[in-house]
């Protein structure tokens, strides 16, 4: 099978990578915008691409022609997709509609990543069924992209996640449990909200369930995310808890207090029944999670 990985700099894209280019079964592209910022370079063939461009994109598929397309680029900064909307439709809507125009003619699956910021958080834990209500531009943007696969042509595969963690090389963003787990280490002071509540996904496995998705060439959208629903305060105390760090210095404070520029739903989640059920995903514990990027660091280390 011959897989594209668009975003492969990104900690998605990074996972998914390693985990294809040593599977002798697959053909791996590789493609984000710019350099190559993986250090192993074997198993696979990278492209600079940018996705929010048109001809590019359709150039490299008519060229390559993957049978599947994992699609980890997009624009996740919550606040900022607020204040550039444009740049948030370019990435998170326009982008899938190239890539799946351009899959639609030779017959490609196209895997695109959404989230649960497609919900208001008045009802969750949320299955694949409910009926989204976004809050924020973000959620909007991934909304839309949903709603263009299902009116296209294109075979498609929706996987919905939340806040997706893990240790990858020469990222452009952190994440919560890298930031806390130094933080904590150091002893920081830290005020952290107790009133969202979320289920924290390790990129190792939604790359697992992306690579379930393409090789089943599962239609239909699932939910992808870790199963452990928690608050945000929790997840902190939790990651204090597994590395022997004191919870003294943890304040909660509520969202109100941070004055964001996006509303954020208070209580998302998912139920994962049908990823179980239909794609045999298998999500770690928030704890066993951690161990695995504990193994990780110190590797790097």
């Amino acid at each position: 099978m011959k897989i594209l990985i668009t975003g492969s700099n990104g900690l998605l894209g990074q996972k998914l990578l390693h985990k294809l280019r040593k599977d002798s079964s697959v053909q791996l592209i590789a493609s984000s915008k710019g350099e190559n910022r993986v250090s192993s370079k074997d198993g696979y063939t990278y492209f600079d691409l940018d996705i929010t461009d048109n001809d590019a994109i359709a150039k490299l598929i008519s060229i390559e022609k993957p049978q599947v397309v994992i699609n980890t680029a997009a624009m996740t900064n919550v606040d900022l997709c607020e204040d550039e909307r444009k740049t948030c439709d370019a990435l998170n809507v326009d982008a899938v509609r190239y890539l799946a125009d351009s899959c639609a003619k030779i017959d490609a699956h196209l895997i695109q990543i959404s989230t649960d910021f497609i919900f208001d958080g008045q009802d969750g834990p949320y299955s694949e069924k409910d009926i989204p209500n976004p809050l924020s531009y973000y959620g909007l943007s991934k909304l839309k992209s949903e709603e263009l696969l299902q009116a296209h042509i294109v075979k498609w595969t929706v996987l919905r996640t939340i806040i997706v963690f893990g240790v990858g090389e020469k990222l452009s963003k952190g994440n919560i449990v890298l930031w806390a787990k130094e933080a904590l280490q150091q002893g920081d002071r830290l005020n952290i909200i107790d009133d969202q509540f979320r289920a924290p996904t390790l990129a190792e496995d939604l790359a697992d369930i992306c690579i379930l998705a393409a090789k089943k060439k599962a239609f239909g959208i699932f939910n992808a995310s870790g199963k452990d629903i928690m608050s945000i305060y929790e997840i902190v105390e939790r990651i204090a808890k597994h590395y022997g760090n004191s919870t003294d210095h943890l304040n909660k404070i509520s969202t109100e207090t941070l004055k964001q520029k996006a509303e954020r739903p208070r209580k998302t989640g998912f139920i994962l029944d049908k990823s179980i059920n239909e794609l045999g995903y298998k999500p770690h514990s928030f704890e066993e999670c951690l161990t695995i990027i504990d193994q990780q660091l110190k590797t790097i280390d």
